[in-house]
């Protein structure tokens, strides 16, 4: 069964961020009729494709990544690199002797607590957290289908059409991981457009404290739609910008060199932006599928069957209940 999944899947559930909720996700790979058959949840006719970022927050990371990973053994899913998938991977990589660090990932206060449940929970299994690190370096950035496209943040086609002439396609190696330590070498610069988004600078002399409690100088932007004409229009995050900030007009120049995404381009699905709310298409050819799971949101999937135009009611979701 496992083959005829890997080579004609019938369709696709691309699935957003998981965050460690592994109830909730045994309950959406339930609803949307995958079944678990020798520890493996399977579908007979259609294939699952996680949008990244199972790790981290949740109570039930290690049963998560465990769910993900046999389903991607066996064929049954695909899965695409999150930045907290590579940013585990820079918190345990060394950094060039000549980078002025320790880590690729330094080991701040803020980047450890970030990563501080995960570990946690992998206290007790060094072996199997190393063997997830080494899974987590074999992941794809995107996946490029001829009827659909798959990236954690931000489709940028010029970063990922260089990605291939460089790297052959769509992952990385230790080479690429270690050139990170450059925040001006292209791979920074593709690590971070296409898992974490483009942060933009707020303007100059300003800035924002997240619903987190982190004080921000930029922005998560959006990347699609006619272009913008205040800051508030190009905003795309959870925590709106200021009213005073959100208002600002963009100068003419201010494209800040995004690459937009077009209204005839193939149905693109991301994850990574914490949305809530009823889930919906963000255009037609435009969904995000993180709908806030691990804030007590939704964790949501969109059931892709080749359509050119999504389409609301193709959304499946469960709540996730807080404990």
């Amino acid at each position: 069964m496992a083959e005829v999944c890997v080579q004609s899947p019938q369709g696709y559930d691309i699935i957003g961020d998981v965050h460690g909720c592994a109830d909730a996700l045994v309950r959406l790979l339930d609803k949307l009729g995958y079944h678990e058959i020798n520890g493996v949840f399977c579908h007979p006719h259609r294939q699952a494709i996680f949008a990244g970022d199972i790790l981290d927050r949740g109570p039930g990371i290690r049963e998560a990544l465990a769910i993900v990973k046999r389903m991607c053994d066996a064929g049954y899913a695909r899965m695409i690199m999150g930045n907290h998938e590579f940013d585990a991977i820079g918190y345990h990589t060394k950094a060039p002797a000549d980078s002025g660090r320790n880590y690729l990932r330094e080991h701040t206060e803020r980047h450890t607590r970030l990563i501080a449940e995960t570990l946690a929970q992998f206290e007790d299994h060094p072996q199997e957290w190393q063997d997830y690190l080494a899974w987590f370096k074999s992941l794809p950035l995107f996946i490029e289908h001829p009827n659909f496209r798959v990236v954690h943040a931000y489709w940028d086609q010029p970063l990922i059409d260089e990605m291939i002439t460089r790297y052959g396609g769509p992952c990385i190696n230790d080479d690429f991981i270690a050139a990170t330590a450059d925040q001006t070498s292209f791979e920074w610069r593709c690590i971070s457009r296409l898992t974490r988004g483009a942060d933009l600078p707020l303007p100059e002399g300003h800035a924002m404290v997240s619903a987190e409690g982190f004080e921000r100088r930029s922005f998560r932007a959006r990347f699609w739609g006619r272009k913008p004409k205040t800051y508030g229009e190009l905003a795309f995050q959870p925590d709106p910008l200021p009213e005073h900030i959100a208002s600002q007009p963009l100068e003419p120049n201010d494209d800040f060199q995004l690459v937009r995404y077009g209204r005839n381009e193939r149905p693109l699905f991301v994850g990574h932006y914490w949305l809530s709310g009823r889930p919906a298409p963000v255009t037609d050819n435009l969904a995000c599928l993180d709908y806030s799971a691990v804030k007590y949101g939704r964790l949501v999937a969109y059931s892709f069957d080749n359509e050119t135009q999504l389409d609301a009611n193709k959304y499946t979701w469960v709540h996730v209940d807080n404990p």
